[in-house]
């Protein structure tokens, strides 16, 4: 059976995105460009988000010391020896927040990025309270041209999670950005986590019904994972019985459960995170990420749902009714 988003796949991929878009399969080279974040120079906090080691997730060729176009040349080095038929990447501004800086500035420090030959588009990662509408109207006049992504770390729905992991904005920032983004035709990218101390199963799937309102183009899905040398880190270990620690299978059930409810029109980049060896503080799955899939993708089938079979989907007593296709 071929699903809405015109792959027989049963939920829409990021993957399967790209090579209806390009021809062909897009590999991200990630960069550090050396930016920081309000959370932490003071500017509405010190120390980052409780969760947050930007170097439990960047690459060992990601050094801000070297320059993008290097970053670039190595990223995808490292690439195209482990993905021998990948030819076109995206550059992905991943390292803390990269729209936090005068407009000049991420004009030059992007410009390395667009220069490229062999980079088909790039990605900013960033955070909703680091956009303006100067920056915007850039970003949208750039997207005429090249492909590009505003990636919004989401994180929850929620403002008394966001505040209890210091998070420094509202919920109501983040739907302000990516709507204002999607206005101006930007595709926009949005980045959650699940088991954040605090949320549950019901949290986690109201959590969908409000992002599957939202303008997203894209929506990628980590499980909380907790760092070594974060604040989250030293409250595990405090209070271990306030985190959720998910065994693998009962993570892609839930997954399973979120995706049924999604917006069939919203692409999911990944439905599951990795972080480099040694960085947890917790025992992992002992998975690579490509197993992780193959088990959600069983499992798919094993239930015979989809993406989007249960989204908006009401009975007479407001409970989610089954839609059959």
């Amino acid at each position: 059976m071929e699903y809405q988003w015109g792959t027989t796949r049963r939920f829409n991929a990021y993957a399967d995105y790209f090579r209806k878009k390009f021809g062909e399969r897009l590999q991200k080279v990630t960069i550090d460009a050396g930016f920081t974040c309000p959370n932490r120079d003071g500017t509405v906090g010190y120390g980052g988000c409780t969760f947050c080691d930007n170097r439990a997730f960047n690459p060992s060729y990601n050094k801000a010391a070297k320059p993008v176009k290097q970053q670039i040349d190595e990223g995808i080095a490292f690439h195209k020896n482990r993905y021998r038929k990948v030819k076109k990447f995206l550059a992905y501004f991943q390292a803390y927040s990269n729209t936090y800086a005068p407009l000049e500035e991420l004009k030059r420090v992007y410009q390395p990025a667009l220069d490229h030959s062999d980079v088909a588009g790039i990605v900013i990662g960033t955070r909703p309270d680091c956009v303006d509408a100067e920056k915007l109207d850039y970003f949208a006049a750039l997207s005429r041209e090249r492909f590009l992504v505003l990636e919004y770390g989401i994180e929850s729905v929620s403002n008394a999670i966001l505040e209890s992991v210091s998070r420094g904005h509202t919920f109501e920032k983040t739907a302000w950005a990516v709507r204002e983004s999607a206005r101006r035709g930007i595709l926009t990218g949005g980045h959650m986590i699940i088991g954040l101390p605090g949320e549950d199963r019901e949290d986690w799937l109201r959590s969908i019904e409000v992002l599957s309102e939202l303008p997203l183009h894209s929506l990628k899905f980590h499980q909380l994972q907790i760092i070594r040398g974060t604040v989250m880190e030293k409250a595990f270990r405090q209070n271990p019985g306030q985190f959720r620690q998910f065994g693998m299978e009962e993570y892609l059930q839930l997954m399973a459960d979120m995706i049924e409810r999604l917006n069939p029109g919203i692409v999911v980049e990944r439905i599951a995170g990795e972080v480099n060896p040694g960085t947890a503080a917790t025992q992992g799955w002992g998975k690579r990420y490509d197993q992780v899939l193959a088990r959600f993708n069983e499992i798919l089938e094993e239930r015979d749902t989809w993406q989007g079979r249960l989204y908006g989907v009401t009975d007479n007593t407001g409970a989610v009714k089954d839609l059959q296709m």
